[in-house]
């Protein structure tokens, strides 16, 4: 399968839930588009984070830290 035609499932971010320095890792072949949802839903959530593409475990994807 392609990777552009598969889906992504329904991502919960756990903002409320965190402290300074936390921080999560969402695996996803569509960085950008992940990397925008974070940063809208940071900003619905009225938190600050940083959010920046990695992979963990030969997995790509992005790490999020609360960082405010």
């Amino acid at each position: 399968m392609d990777p552009q035609q598969m889906l992504e499932p329904e991502w919960i971010f756990p903002f409320q839930g965190m402290a300074v320095g936390d921080s999560f890792f969402i695996p996803t072949a569509r960085v950008a588009e992940m990397m925008y949802a974070i940063e809208s839903g940071a900003k619905r959530a009225q938190v600050r984070v940083k959010a920046y593409p990695t992979i963990k475990d030969e997995c790509l994807g992005v790490r999020v830290w609360r960082v405010r």
